[in-house]
């Protein structure tokens, strides 16, 4: 199977955005949930976003929204990152999954992850 391929992370300054992009070819056909995920060091992984395919309904973590917008085009999901604070910093994870209820994609499908380093 194609695997989930993350990309779009860098270094950015406070209060500059990065848009991260996420391949997930198949996966649409076989998850309700597409989202994403961050962990920084010395953390626990941690949700950040989810799209649930059917609805195209979204869900935040509260430390992000308003400042970060999940989207889905055909087979790749976005993560369009806002006003970007140093802690935000972390390593973000692509998840794709099969869910019931309200989540953030857990228990299915991950990417490699690409660094997002905010400074000052």
């Amino acid at each position: 199977e194609v695997p989930l391929v993350e990309s779009g992370g860098g270094s950015a300054q406070a209060g500059g955005s990065l848009r991260l992009s996420c391949e997930a070819p198949g996966f649409t056909y076989t998850s309700n949930c597409l989202g994403w995920f961050r962990q920084a060091p010395g953390k626990e992984r941690e949700g950040v976003a989810a799209i649930y395919t059917g609805s195209g309904s979204t869900y935040y973590a509260d430390s992000v929204k308003g400042r970060f917008t999940i989207s889905r085009a055909q087979d790749t999901v976005y993560l369009q990152m806002n006003s970007l604070k140093p802690e935000d910093t972390a390593m973000y994870y692509c998840a794709a999954a099969w869910v019931s209820g309200w989540q953030f994609c857990n228990g299915g499908s991950w990417g490699q992850g690409t660094q997002v380093t905010v400074s000052s």
